[in-house]
């Protein structure tokens, strides 16, 4: 009985020690796969994603510390088990455009449960390939990263920089979360967002640094639950849902909160834009909530006229609709005096957009004084439009004056035409004086503008 005992023991431990080694991590060491820093690692990284990917058991891919030269990768599953890639080097793509002639440079597809960490840096070396796409001499630039189709996934403690276009591009990802994520290049490098999102839900963006060319987070179609809080952005054009309405069959953007981010001397603050002429769109419930602003141009848009090159027909409006959108609790300096921009479109009008507690100083160097030496303009510019078509319905651009750098305007809604123009003729005291118009598009709440600076 003893033997066969201990027979039956022993087969029950060699059984517990092969199921705790199949469960347990298993690391892939880029090294011993023939990775060194003297030559192009691509290989090396799919070789030992190639092993890890066949792995049941949760597996690590390790970059180990370095500089290492990457051409295009591209990391495909689906998987058979959750895989991390631990990136701890220094990884630079070609600098020559031409070498990357389709794709991204690293693209992560169809994964559930990954992980991106380890605190390094992916060097795009984008330098030349800003020139290039300058001169017009080169083909479409690759994005230095590109997810698609992830689920339940992570990217954490990285740091993109000198993309030669978007630094990230997430594609019709679910559940996906971007902590202690960076972003760097110049200010002035071309199309360089920081992260483009598209065709996803469920997108989470927290305690992330982004500096950049263009803006730091951008928010395309079919775009749901995306969640911003603790960035901080600049230099760069501010986070932006759209440009939307430049594509047929756009999905709706739905659900995007914009919580506790912090914007420095960037081009635009929280915006939300659409072409003219546009294809149809819906934008709906979008909250800007908590934003500070040091030396920002145009602090608050809506652009529904968005035409950076010029090549637009204005005459016709956007039919992106525009619904349930808060400003709110945005406070700081601006270095122009359009601090609240707000230029619906004039065919689909916006509806339930509350602005709420600006408290934003003018930090510019233009002569803002009136004639009066006490009064100063608002710096607050908002483009509504009438709903019972004056003027064709055009837009109406609202401005007012300050006395002694303060300005209430008072709970009232906002859309007569005819009350702003009154308005803009009178001195404001304590408070506004206001009437109670008849049609509405906007809803203001008790903004106050604090002049600092103002004499």
């Amino acid at each position: 009985m003893d033997l066969k005992f201990k027979l039956v023991h022993l087969a029950l431990v060699v059984l517990f020690l092969a199921h705790l080694g199949e469960s347990q991590n298993a690391t892939f060491d880029i090294t011993k796969y023939g990775a060194n820093s003297n030559a192009d690692i691509s290989e090396a990284v799919l070789n030992a994603f190639k092993e890890a990917c066949a792995s049941t058991s949760p597996s690590t891919i390790v970059i180990p510390k370095g500089t290492f030269q990457m051409n295009q990768v591209k990391l495909e599953g689906p998987c058979k088990g959750p895989i991390e890639l631990q990136i701890q080097a220094t990884l630079k793509a070609p600098s020559d455009p031409n070498q990357l002639k389709t794709g991204e440079w690293l693209t992560i597809n169809k994964l559930d449960g990954f992980t991106m960490s380890g605190g390094g840096i992916l060097d795009g070396q984008g330098k030349a390939a800003w020139e290039c796409k300058e001169s017009k001499k080169c083909n479409k630039l690759p994005n230095n990263l590109s997810f698609n189709s992830l689920t339940n996934s992570i990217i954490k403690d990285i740091t993109t920089l000198d993309s030669k276009s978007f630094h990230v591009n997430v594609n019709q990802c679910k559940n996906i979360t971007f902590l202690h994520f960076n972003v760097s290049a110049p200010a002035g490098s071309p199309n360089t967002d920081g992260i483009h999102i598209s065709r996803s839900t469920s997108v989470n963006v927290t305690d992330s640094n982004f500096a950049t060319g263009d803006d730091c987070i951008s928010i395309g179609d079919e775009t749901e639950q995306l969640y911003i809080t603790k960035v901080t952005c600049g230099p760069g054009h501010g986070i932006s849902v759209g440009s939307l309405g430049g594509n047929p069959d756009e999905k709706p953007v739905v659900g995007v909160f914009v919580k506790n981010c912090t914007f420095i001397s960037t081009d635009n603050g929280v915006r939300i834009k659409t072409w003219p002429a546009s294809h149809p769109g819906v934008v709906s419930d979008v909250h800007f909530e908590d934003i500070i602003v040091q030396n920002v141009s145009n602090p608050v848009v809506i652009d529904q006229v968005y035409c950076p090159a010029g090549k637009c027909n204005k005459d016709l409006p956007s039919q992106v609709k525009i619904s349930k959108v808060t400003f709110q609790n945005i406070k700081g300096t601006s270095r122009t005096q359009d601090v609240v921009s707000l230029l619906c479109s004039k065919g689909t009008p916006c509806e339930g957009v509350e602005v709420g507690d600006i408290d934003i100083t003018y930090s510019g160097k233009e002569d803002i004084n009136s004639n009066s030496g006490r009064e100063t303009i608002l710096l607050l510019e908002l483009l509504t439009r009438t709903a019972d078509g004056d003027e064709g319905g055009k837009h109406q651009l609202i401005t007012a004056t300050v006395s002694d750098g303060k300005l209430f305007i008072c709970k009232a809604q906002a859309g007569d035409k005819r009350w702003f123009k009154g308005a803009r003729k009178q001195t404001c005291g304590a408070e506004f004086n206001c009437q109670q118009p008849h049609k509405i598009f906007f809803e203001m709440f008790a903004v106050l503008m604090e002049q600092g600076n103002v004499n």
